[in-house]
């Protein structure tokens, strides 16, 4: 096996791609397998109903997040992997980028503030409002971007994995009875704060990356992310408002038995999207050095992304019964059709990030991106809550599918016509 990973890696960009593979794979795994280490835990101790408010809760954050973010996360990535050897316009990117972004978190927590205070359904749990604030803070603070631009993962995959580890080890710790629900965005805030601060540091002191107040370019970077900013503000509101909604149209208890699913889900996901985010800054290297050969790799990279897809959602499907009634406990299985819908939306993702990060995103179609992604969005938040209020949740889990399909044909129709027919 060892002899086998070394002929792979016979060039130092293969050996950079395979190292910031397993970085990144590294990474999200621990991301997204520490929380799935908690949740049973959190499920039986809080109550689904209490789960389901810090999920509500969490997933109304998200959208903040994505504000804050501004889609910088694969904009600034693809600025850095095309400019990374030239260190003023690194040291242009870097500065403008964090500055928009704490811009950004001034503008977040003003509107947060204004939201929960209007509504009653927020003002009555403000304090779990303003502590889930904190991993929008965190989040800002981690420039992943930055890293992966450079393709120099390894760096901060230690720190993040040590700081998660430690906060996951807290909420057995602290979380002992229904009450202490509060405690879990705050212990989740500050594990990110800490992996932040570490990767700040490393920017500063190992990179030598200066911070240039006279070197930033606000509005160029606003402009250039824009249409990343709207593509994944759709994709969020495809992601986390079915949770908002559950949770105002039924109640937080079917929103706690939906995010547990979802989490399950999306953990799947993200296998697939490492290997996305991967390639995504080679895609863009070279597609701007030759088109047929992007075109070529693009190609053998998305059949073999949804293909395993394909299988991994079988192979869970089959041994799922078993699975959910042991992880989540038996009172979850009379919901598991939502987490058999939920299934099918692994395959689907997959196809949307193969034509969109690694498609549209990496051949610089921004507006075009942004439509596939915007169009069915409005559609679905307009119709999703005529369906939950007038027919039920299984018609509104299919609406889902539904959405996620329409992304799929209109970003099938604009990369087909971008290389004239060729597929």
């Amino acid at each position: 096996m060892i002899k086998k990973l070394k002929n792979i890696a016979n060039t130092e960009d293969k050996k950079r791609l395979l190292s910031n593979f397993f970085s990144l794979s590294v990474l999200q795994a621990f991301t997204y397998i520490l929380p799935l280490l908690t949740l049973p835990y959190l499920v039986r101790v809080l109550g689904v109903d209490k789960f389901g408010l810090v999920m509500f809760a969490q997933a109304f954050l998200m959208f903040f997040n994505i504000l804050v973010d501004y889609g910088f996360n694969l904009s600034a990535t693809r600025e850095v992997s095309i400019h990374r050897d030239d260190k003023n316009k690194i040291t242009e990117i870097f500065s403008s980028v964090m500055s928009i972004k704490a811009i950004l978190i001034v503008v977040s927590f003003l509107i947060l503030t204004i939201v929960v205070f209007s509504f009653e359904k927020f003002s009555s749990d403000w304090e779990l409002y303003y502590l889930s604030f904190l991993l929008v803070v965190g989040n800002a603070m981690f420039p992943v971007w930055y890293f992966q631009g450079m393709e120099k993962m390894k760096y901060i995959t230690i720190v993040n994995i040590i700081s998660k580890i430690l906060f996951t080890i807290l909420i057995f710790v602290v979380i002992q009875e229904p009450s202490d629900y509060i405690y879990v965005p705050l212990l989740n805030g500050f594990g990110f704060i800490l992996g932040g601060v570490i990767s700040l540091y490393i920017i500063v002191y190992k990179f030598n990356q200066p911070f240039d107040f006279n070197n930033l370019k606000i509005k160029e970077h606003i402009e250039n992310g824009f249409h990343v900013f709207l593509s994944i503000s759709s994709s969020t509101v495809l992601s986390a408002s079915p949770i908002l909604l559950i949770g105002i149209f039924i109640d937080y208890t079917m929103a706690g038995y939906y995010s547990a699913f979802e989490k399950l889900v999306s953990a799947v996901k993200s296998f697939f999207y490492i290997i996305n985010q991967t390639f995504f800054p080679r895609l863009s290297k070279i597609y701007s050095e030759n088109k047929e050969n992007y075109l070529q790799l693009w190609k053998k990279l998305s059949f073999y992304t949804i293909l395993s897809s394909v299988f991994l959602c079988l192979f869970i499907y089959l041994i799922s019964d078993f699975l959910l009634s042991y992880y989540l406990g038996d009172n979850f299985m009379e919901h598991i059709y939502i987490f058999y819908i939920l299934l099918i939306t692994i395959v689907l993702y997959t196809i949307i990030n193969s034509l969109g990060l690694n498609g549209l995103l990496v051949i610089g179609k921004h507006k075009e991106l942004s439509t596939s992604q915007l169009v069915p969005a409005i559609i679905f938040i307009i119709t999703a809550p005529l369906v939950l209020k007038y027919f039920g949740l299984f018609e509104f889990l299919f609406l889902i599918l539904i959405a996620d399909l329409t992304i799929i044909l209109i970003r099938i129709y604009f990369f087909k016509r971008i290389f004239n027919g060729k597929s």
